[in-house]
């Protein structure tokens, strides 16, 4: 598939060191309760993973570094290009990086986990796109293997309810802030999909930057309806 068409907001995320900056968190309680989630699920410990729309692939990398095989998959190069940069700072190995498109990709082995984070999913606007999304993971699953997303709980972004989310962080003499939905929108009443308008502001040093992007987002309460 043209990955041109997906609703992403690719002037942010194509900035990924500026990204980094305002979303970077520390993700080993979600590795440890994936790990736990899995074990439950199949009777055994996890040996792969496959992080998908990973962005700056904190999951893979952790999981990595604590002996799994990994993959990062994201439609943006500039994303895999810094993950990457970043694994290798870490003395990180074993990962296997991809740019791709969450609705239809081919890993390079079948993976137990396969993973959605941090509202990743919500790029799918269309329900042909959902359904391609949730072939491709299932052809590249172990046949005991789990399939987990992560997403917004409607308390906090819903129909009625979209909201405002920010974001930011400093770093190396950068600071970020990124401002979600700064219009206000409201759902499509007939297809339920959102199209939030995000500014992310950058002080780089003392150069005062300015990127806005407006894209398509599935309405939580129907994703989870």
């Amino acid at each position: 598939m043209d990955g041109s068409d997906v609703a992403e907001y690719n002037d942010i995320y194509r900035r990924a060191q500026y990204y980094d900056i305002a979303f970077r968190r520390d993700v080993a309680p979600e590795v440890g309760f994936l790990a736990a989630l899995f074990e439950r699920h199949a009777g055994r410990a996890a040996r792969s993973i496959a992080d998908l729309a990973c962005g700056p692939a904190y999951h893979a990398r952790l999981f990595a570094r604590q002996g799994m095989a990994a993959v990062g998959l994201d439609l943006r190069p500039e994303m895999i290009d810094f993950a990457r940069d970043e694994a290798r700072k870490e003395g990180v190995d074993g990962i296997d990086w991809m740019v791709g498109d969450i609705r239809d990709f081919e890993l390079p082995y079948k993976v137990d986990i396969a993973l959605t984070s941090y509202d990743s999913i919500d790029c799918l606007s269309e329900q042909d796109e959902i359904i391609a999304h949730f072939q491709a993971v299932a052809r590249n699953l172990a046949d005991d293997g789990l399939y987990v997303t992560e997403a917004t709980h409607p308390r906090d972004c819903s129909l009625f309810d979209y909201g405002a989310f920010s974001y930011g962080g400093a770093r190396d003499g950068v600071s970020v802030e990124i401002d979600w939905a700064v219009n206000h929108p409201v759902a499509d009443p007939i297809t339920m999909v959102v199209r939030p308008e995000v500014v992310m502001r950058v002080n780089d040093h003392g150069q005062m930057h300015e990127f806005r992007d407006q894209g398509n987002r599935v309405n939580k309460r129907v994703t989870n309806s």
